[in-house]
């Protein structure tokens, strides 16, 4: 049987946000441990309290292993095809040792406040809140760390949104962030699905260190509406995905899932999709009750109209 690697070359490119999701795609096709999107630069002030800078790291971990060349050949010539479209930086490369996987993310990982309430605070980190709610999340290699304009603009909504008691569901969980913050904010239940298995093993372990109950599983919108799951309708749901997966998504009656009443959050919508989001939102009958940016990302809540 083969062996696990117990080291990774990680590549890594600095790029402009608008630029992000397109280059995690490429590198996602050839690493099968998933790709990070985070923050360059994290500014603390004198409490230690950081706030994301600068523009966006992309970076995969591909496994030292017999198939290394090959995957590093395959991700260049995505990347040369990427930037036939759009100049892009060239990647860099550093060779990480197993043991060495979670000191690096610690050294540029600071606790993040996101609006008016929430706190993303790395597991390793014991401080005061200043009376913020503390979302404790640990990275694993697959997934981020909440530093993404997308993922703000979702705990913003969120923020917004949620009242203690609503029911929630998260499509497209990953790290579970969102699902937490929910809970943290009061709601219950709380279901958080995702059809990639490796992002529902991170978002466990996130779970648990915050101390929360949340019902988490493998599917997507099919499974919810079926009923596969501990909820069919929720008050609030809440999608951060990719806006082209969004728009499919809402063919697959995504709006189904909320209470007659309840709200849809969306967030992974680039400024040059906002037209597009809104014609699918408009055929859908949802109406817009809220909107965030950040940079050249939007973030919306909907209800049907």
């Amino acid at each position: 049987m083969p062996t696990e690697p117990t080291s990774w070359l990680r590549i890594s490119l600095r790029v402009d946000p608008e630029l992000a999701e397109a280059v995690s795609e490429v590198l996602a096709r050839y690493i099968p441990g998933g790709v990070v999107i985070e923050s360059t630069a994290i500014e603390a002030d004198a409490e230690d309290i950081g706030r994301a800078v600068g523009p966006l790291r992309v970076s995969g971990y591909i496994p030292a292993d017999a198939y290394l060349e090959d995957t590093r050949a395959n991700i260049e010539q995505g990347l040369r095809y990427l930037a036939m479209i759009q100049p892009i930086p060239e990647p860099s490369y550093e060779s990480i040792q197993e043991q060495n996987w979670m000191e690096s993310w610690k050294e540029h990982y600071r606790p993040l406040p996101v609006g008016e309430r929430l706190l993303i605070l790395p597991a390793w980190i014991q401080m005061e809140t200043g009376g913020r709610v503390p979302i404790r999340i640990e990275p694993g290699m697959a997934f981020g760390t909440g530093v993404h304009p997308t993922t703000q603009l979702s705990l913003q909504l969120l923020e917004h949104c949620v009242q203690p008691g609503n029911s929630v569901i998260d499509v497209g969980c990953g790290s579970a962030i969102l699902a937490i913050a929910a809970a943290k904010l009061g709601a219950a239940p709380v279901v958080a699905v995702d059809i990639d298995s490796q992002a529902l093993d991170n978002a466990r372990h996130n779970v648990q260190l915050n101390n929360v109950d949340i019902e988490i599983g493998q599917g997507s919108v099919a499974e919810l509406l079926k009923g596969q799951f501990g909820l069919q309708q929720a008050d609030v749901v809440v999608a951060n995905i990719l806006a082209k997966v969004l728009i499919r998504l809402l063919d697959q009656e995504l709006a189904r899932l909320m209470n007659p009443k309840g709200m849809l959050i969306l967030s992974g919508i680039l400024a040059e999709q906002e037209d597009e989001m809104k014609k699918s939102l408009e055929k859908a009958k949802l109406q817009i009750i809220a909107e965030r940016r950040i940079e050249d990302w939007l973030g919306l809540a909907v209800r049907f109209g």
